[in-house]
This record gives C-alpha cells, structure tokens and sequence, in this order.
C-alpha cells in the first residue's frame, strides 16, 4: 500500500467518523427540538386537561342541585298536601266523641248538655295543644293588632272609654299569630275628648 493510498483511506474514516458525527449532532438537535415541542405543548395540555376537570365538576353540580330542587319540590308538595294531617288526627278523636253523642238517644237534656260541654273542652285542649290560644278580651283595652271593634257603645263612664264592653265574636292567635280578630263593641270616647286631644 502506497502514501496514496493510505491517505485516500485516513480521508475516507475522517469522512466516515464526520458523518456519524453529524449524525449524531442532528439526532440530538431534533431529539432537542422534540424536547422543545413537549415543553411548549405542555402547558397547553395542562389547561385542556384543568379545562375537562372543571367542565366534569360544574356537570355534577348541576346535577345535584337539579337533583336538590326536585327534592325541595317533591317535600314541598308533600307538606302542602299532607301539612295539615297533624292537625286532622289530633281532630278526629273529637270527631268520634260528637259520633257518640249524636248516637246516643237520650232525653235527659242535662245529660247532653254535660256530654257538649266535655267536647267543647276537649276540643279547646286539642287546640291549645296545636298552639291555637284564645285572644282576651275581658276588662282589656282596645287594641286594633287583636280587636275589630264593629260598635261603639255611647254613655259608658270615663274608666270604660277606649276598653272592650262585649265580645261578639272570640279571636284567636296560632302561635302568637292573629287568625281572627275579636269582635268587641268598645266603650266610646266622647267628641270633646277627641277635640282636646287633636288640640294638643
């Protein structure tokens, strides 16, 4: 083998090792740029994935509060339908004792007196039990929250003026609530008294 020849084949390995090397230099720059790429996508990716992960949570939430309102519905409905069944079944043992009554075929008028009057009590303390009270009116000034006054009686003394003479028709509170008014005649202020009044 001549000089030639030799430096022929030492340029064909430089050649050969340049080529690997460039090669391997443009592998690892693409290798890189791949690298590159999934760093720039990741973020993107991040957020489509937080972007799911929102969508999935605000879909079951609107799912259970769909749920919550057919639930709230349903029960409200139950309690207006059957809101008043406490009261009914606090009522019908009443119901049996005027079946009872109305049954019995007595002529001793006292005797049925009596049986009403054992009714119309049990039937209060029925109605005191469900928060039903009766609103005074015995000795009690006027007040418009608890009284109607449908007459005013004239010629009562001073102490009577402005206070409750008769009751016409009892009122009643459920807790602490007017359901009816009490229908009172009220003792009547003279028009002097007014007139001094707005006067003053």
């Amino acid at each position: 083998m001549n000089v030639e020849e030799e430096n022929i084949e030492n340029i064909n390995c430089e050649t050969e090792e340049q080529t690997e090397e460039t090669q391997e230099a443009n592998a690892e720059n693409a290798n890189e740029q791949e690298a590159t790429q999934q760093e720039e996508l990741d973020p993107v990716t991040k957020a489509q994935l937080e972007a799911e992960q929102w969508k999935d949570k605000y879909i079951r939430l609107v799912a259970e509060f769909d749920n919550y309102k057919k639930r709230t519905l349903k029960e409200k409905t139950e309690l207006i339908f059957n809101g008043s069944e406490k009261t009914i079944g606090a009522v019908l043992p009443i119901l049996d004792d005027f079946e009872r009554a109305i049954a019995d075929n007595t002529d001793d008028a006292t005797a049925v007196k009596e049986g009403f009057s054992l009714i119309y009590k049990k039937f209060f303390e029925t109605l005191e039990k469900l928060g039903v009270k009766k609103i005074e009116t015995e000795d009690a000034d006027f007040n418009v929250d608890y009284h109607e006054a449908i007459a005013m009686v004239p010629g009562m003394g001073d102490d009577k003026k402005g206070k409750v003479i008769d009751c016409v028709q009892t009122g009643y509170t459920l807790n602490d609530k007017v359901i009816r008014h009490a229908k009172v005649a009220v003792g009547q202020w003279l028009v002097q008294s007014w007139e001094l009044r707005v006067k003053i």
